[in-house]
């Protein structure tokens, strides 16, 4: 079997190489990937039979790229890499995905190997629910279904969220989705990461430029990544806005 592998580390992607050689019945394809966009190209180009696909990239991660392989006709066997990341080997067990930890060892990349199948959707979108559906901390994504499908959002791309109606919008550096998840439960989940300018508002801490008075005395929220668009504070948001500023 023909394995490409995708991962931003070089010594990881040294040590699969050398495990893998010395698995009988397994090829390494060349060159890996070494990013998301890159594992894309190659995945198309090489055809892969599985791919080893780590979780924890920069730009577009493991678990996006396993999510636009579900649009793919004849996509490949996964087996996801697990490191310093929000995922766990118990949410991996839970959602039947194939998988190894680092530093991968021999015996588990064999057995892994042997299990890898196609991921789906509804495993993907398994990962990354609420908190208290899934017994763990805070997601590290958001899933949003869009005409593609399930569209995985890392929340550290994530600018703000924005109630309206019965909808949330979820704004991020790739464009907008749409959310049938409360504010409120938003809130409560990412609380340390986001913070409420207005009553249907959660904005980004980490995003968080500079505050604003207006000559008529409102008050607005520049946001890194909005390309000088503002969000309204609200007034009995203002102070807290301002406190929480000073610490950052």
């Amino acid at each position: 079997m023909n394995v490409l592998i995708v991962d931003d580390e070089p010594q990881s992607r040294d040590r699969l190489s050398r495990l893998l050689g010395e698995l009988e019945g397994y090829s390494v394809l060349e060159p890996s990937a070494t990013n998301g966009e890159e594992a894309l190209a190659l995945i198309e180009s090489l055809k892969p039979d599985v791919v080893l696909l780590d979780i924890g990239m920069s730009g577009l991660d493991g678990l996006q790229v396993a999510a636009r392989l579900c649009e793919c006709e004849a996509p490949p066997a996964v087996v996801f890499c697990t490191g310093d990341d929000p995922y766990g080997s118990q949410a991996f067990a839970e959602s039947a995905l194939s998988h190894v930890s680092k530093p991968v060892e021999s015996a588990a990349l064999r057995d892994a190997l042997r299990k890898a199948e196609k991921p789906n959707r509804a495993q993907l979108a398994a990962l990354t629910r609420p908190a208290n559906e899934a017994g763990g901390g805070p997601r590290s994504h958001i899933s949003a279904r869009t005409r593609k499908g399930i569209e995985l959002i890392p929340l550290s791309q994530v600018i703000y969220f924005i109630a309206d109606h019965k909808y949330v919008t979820l704004r991020h550096e790739g464009g907008e989705v749409l959310l049938d998840e409360p504010l409120k439960a938003l809130e409560d989940e990412f609380g340390d990461r986001f913070v409420r300018i207005h009553r249907n508002a959660l904005v980004a801490r980490e995003r968080i430029e500079r505050l604003q008075r207006t000559p008529l005395g409102h008050f607005q929220l520049y946001l890194r990544g909005l390309d000088g668009d503002a969000l309204t504070v609200s007034r009995r948001h203002v102070a807290g806005v301002r406190k929480m500023m000073q610490t950052l």
